[in-house]
């Protein structure tokens, strides 16, 4: 028996299923529609392909509230509807934050802030040691993270060595401590990415920025939300 296929409008029901984390809701909002679009039309990953080594990778930096991500997770089969109603509970596999050993499809386990952008390079920077040149990396962060000095060194390092494998995208509600004059895309031209801004909620505008040519250089997609 196939399982059901959810559309995005089906999205918010599944989000309603997980209960008991409300004060990180706005942190889930925010991440859905660019999710949606990563997992219904960019991401090359499947639940049938889970070590599959030419898989995409996506892993989630921003991940306090994860709401959204296991929402996404079980609209495409990674995960069964059911299981979201048992999120935080003792015997269930999705806790407060994502882990890897178990959530099928969550490439890297998070809890702490600010390791996501270094842990892609770290696995951009390996696939490309190995010789795999089909998978490509992506890596969701908040602008908030960017109060982490290891997000800046992984900057410096994936723009050096020219990880054009490598993507990040970088959800701007202008809550970071400190800001960055011109913009968040501004810090990572300047280390040598290609980049781009867009509306966090425009699902056109986010695939377009996700799919665009960035020849020996990674990519930066800065996408501004007001939640």
């Amino acid at each position: 028996m196939k399982s059901k296929i959810f559309g995005y409008g089906e999205l918010p029901e599944l989000i309603a299923r997980l209960t008991g984390d409300e004060r990180h809701s706005f942190s889930s909002s925010s991440t859905k529609d660019v999710l949606w679009v990563l997992y219904d039309r960019v991401l090359d990953v499947a639940p049938d392909r889970l070590e599959d080594e030419d898989r995409d990778r996506f892993m989630l930096s921003k991940a306090s509230g994860p709401m959204a991500f296991y929402a996404v997770l079980a609209a495409k089969g990674f995960l069964r509807p059911e299981q979201l109603s048992e999120w935080g509970a003792f015997d269930s596999p999705l806790g407060y934050s994502p882990d890897r050993a178990n959530v099928p499809g969550a490439e890297m386990s998070t809890g702490s802030l600010g390791h996501g952008l270094p842990l892609a390079v770290g696995v951009a920077l390996g696939l490309r040691i190995q010789g795999r040149t089909k998978p490509r990396v992506f890596v969701l962060i908040g602008d908030g993270e960017f109060d982490e000095g290891s997000n800046h060194e992984a900057m410096a390092v994936a723009g050096r060595m020219r990880l054009d494998r490598l993507t990040v995208i970088a959800l701007d509600n202008g809550t970071a401590s400190h800001g960055w004059p011109g913009g968040i895309h501004r810090r990572f031209a300047g280390e040598g990415w290609d980049t781009a801004v867009v509306d966090g909620e425009d699902h056109e505008d986010i695939l377009a920025a996700l799919t665009r040519d960035h020849p020996d250089r990674p990519l930066a997609v800065v996408a501004t939300v007001s939640r």
